[in-house]
């Protein structure tokens, strides 16, 4: 089955660290990132650019309204996934606690939907 594991961290904290240590944070998700890839489980991830560069559009009358900035604003912001297929949410858990991001933000774990998409049983 597969789940996101979403990196919620502070961006303000991520922006204070020095050179040193953003290349300690770099060394240790490219570790992880590894051991996911060695036990074959990782589908996909990627790291977001801070919430400055996100646009939010939404329809207003069937029009869209376009506006800077993330969604909402909150303590901690959505700074990356990984996208992985493990048999149980208690295994895409095992997964997202050894993340280096629950160590200073919060992981949330979501499954996807399986096809049918209109099939909440499906899940």
């Amino acid at each position: 089955m597969q789940y996101l594991l979403l990196i919620y961290s502070s961006e303000s904290a991520t922006q204070q660290l020095d050179e040193a240590e953003r290349q300690e944070r770099i060394a240790v998700y490219r570790a992880y990132t590894e051991s996911l890839r060695k036990a074959d489980v990782v589908l996909g991830s990627n790291r977001l650019q801070y919430t400055s560069a996100a646009t939010t559009v939404r329809l207003i009358d069937g029009k869209p309204q376009v506006l800077d900035g993330p969604y909402s604003d909150s303590k901690e912001q959505l700074a990356g996934y990984y996208l992985i297929d493990v048999p149980n949410l208690d295994a895409a858990i095992a997964w997202a606690s050894r993340c280096p991001g629950a160590s200073y933000g919060v992981m949330e774990v979501r499954p996807v939907w399986a096809p049918p998409y209109d099939n909440p049983a499906s899940v």
